[in-house]
Order: C-alpha cells, then structure tokens, then sequence
C-alpha cells in the first residue's frame, strides 16, 4: 500500500513510524518546520518500553500535492486542525483512497466527510499514550499501541482490510469492529480522566487513588453514556465502571495529552474532548454539568493559548 501520515507528531510519527519500519509500504510524512527538517536529515526516532526503533530514511514532505494519489491517509493532527487538513488531502485521492482519521474526539470523521465525501472516509481512532521530545524523535510513554477503523455505514469495506493487513505487518495491533461508531465512543470513554486530570492537574495515579477524583471520572463515563445512549449509540451500560476500573492497569505517571498542551500553555484539545460532549448532549437533550463545569473552567487558559485573551500583569 501507499500511506500517507498526514500529522508526523506523537501519533502520527509512531504508528507512521512502525509502517514504514517494516518496508513492506511506501509511507509518505506530510509534517512542516523543524520536525519536517529533523526527517529529511536524520530520519525518524521513536523511544519505547516495548524497544527502540528508528528509521534512518523516511519520506517526507510538507505539501501534498506533491504526493500524487495514495491508497490511505491517516490523520494524525491534533482535533481542531482536521476541517484544515481535510481541504488540503484532495490532491492525494484516486478513486480507491480511503481517510482515516485517528484523533480522540468524536466528530473528526463527520468532519473529513463534510469536506471530502462520505464515500473516502473510514471512522477511525487510536490507543497510545506518547509525546514529541524533539524534532524527529517520539517517545512512547504507554499503553499497548493499537487503531481501530471501519466503513461509516459498518458494511465491510476492502480498503480497511487491506490497511489492516498493513498494521500487521508492522506489528500494531488493528481491529475492523463490527460497529465502528461504538468504538470511537468506547475510545472517548476510555479517555474521560483526561478531562478530570487537565482540571484537578493530576496524574492518573493520582486521580484514581483520591475518592473524589476517581468519582469525576465515574460521572464523565456516566454523562458520556447518556447521551450516546441518546443519539442512538449501542454503548454498553456498564462501559464507565469498566473505564473506572481501567485505570488500576495504568502506570500511575501517565497524564492526558489535553493535560500536558493545557500545563505547558499550548492549545489544546478542550473543544473535541470535553465542549464536543456538551453540544452533542444538547440536541438529544441531556444535561453534562460536570464536563460543561471543565469546559468553562479551562476556557480562559485555552483562548489565553490560542492569543484571543490577554491576562493582565
């Protein structure tokens, strides 16, 4: 297959990375400025508990039309930049491409669709826990790495098999679930202490160990439920006990990636992964007071980063 990681940062630079480590697939990198360079020049590092790999050559490219057509394109950039991305993947689409985006939230896929056509667009998500540490290097910081992705209307699609395969061959993990649309709200509420974690500035460890915060995070899966429950999503009723009981298994140190870009005053996912939970349970009429209560509560830091807020001295 021809792959095109569009977004070579902490998700799109490790599963990127382990395609093109097994050789078996052109993988082409869409990234910019000093990661882009740190490509070009010493290709990419990727340090893991699993092992060490790099790839000391890598293509990589900063303008998509000069890819030409690719059989998949996985989007790897953070939530609000996708309805951007969108417009500028077109040059890379032949008829049997296929779009996969793999952000956290819940709309991304509604997104790429609205831009592209339905008919390109996979759902899709993802489970890893890493970061940027410089330029070209990506560091695994935990969880077993895997992607989940699958038709929209779920019937069985040849060019989600046919990633599939190519996952394997790289040695992720890759499911095609029988209902794709469960599994992006799944992944969503496996993520419902990231919220909790960016507002209390706690880890994981922290969070499940203190009564209070591991209630928040029992009531996040709690609102999340409803209102997929509402919108016709077949979640399972006891998905936020079992998310709640998820977190014993991971390495107490761990924090959210909307945790880390909040803290270091840098924008972050706040819209797709706690407002997004908010409007949706607004058309179907069900209340979420506690991640509208984190919503507004991180709203200043938020457009504080994005430079629409000025605090005073």
């Amino acid at each position: 297959m021809r792959i095109a990681v569009f977004g070579a940062g902490s998700v799109g630079g490790y599963f990127g990375g382990r395609l093109a480590l097994a050789a078996a697939d052109d993988v082409i990198f869409i990234a910019r400025g000093a990661h882009l360079q740190a490509l070009r020049t010493q290709g990419l590092r990727v340090e893991s508990p699993t092992g060490d790999f790099a790839v000391p050559s890598v293509q990589a490219t900063d303008d998509p039309r000069r890819v030409g057509p690719v059989d998949a394109v996985l989007v790897a950039v953070k939530a609000w930049q996708v309805p951007e991305v969108a417009q500028a993947i077109r040059p890379m689409l032949g008829p049997e491409s296929c779009v996969v985006p793999l952000q956290n939230g819940l709309e991304a896929s509604a997104q790429v669709a609205a831009v592209l056509s339905p008919e390109y667009v996979l759902g899709g998500t993802c489970a890893i826990s890493s970061t940027v540490t410089a330029p070209g290097c990506i560091r695994h910081l935990g969880l077993a790495p895997s992607v989940t992705f699958g038709a929209l209307d779920n019937r069985p699609d040849p060019r989600a098999e046919r990633l599939r395969e190519a996952f394997l061959r790289a040695e992720v993990t890759a499911t095609v679930p029988a209902d794709i649309q469960v599994a992006i709200w799944e992944k969503f509420m496996a993520i419902r202490f990231g919220p909790v974690g960016a507002v209390a500035r706690a880890p994981v460890g922290v969070l499940r160990s203190v009564p209070e915060t591991r209630r928040l995070v029992e009531q996040a899966g709690m609102e999340t439920l409803l209102v997929a429950r509402a919108r016709g999503i077949d979640l399972a009723e006891d998905s936020p006990a079992r998310m709640v009981a998820a977190l014993d298994s991971i390495a107490p140190g761990i924090i959210a990636s909307l945790q880390r870009d909040i803290e270091a005053g840098r924008p972050s996912e706040l819209d797709a992964l706690t407002a997004a939970l908010v409007r949706l349970g607004a058309e179907v009429g069900v209340e979420t007071p506690l991640h509208a209560f984190i919503y507004h509560t991180i709203l200043p830091q938020e457009l504080r980063a994005r430079g629409q807020l000025q605090f005073p001295a």
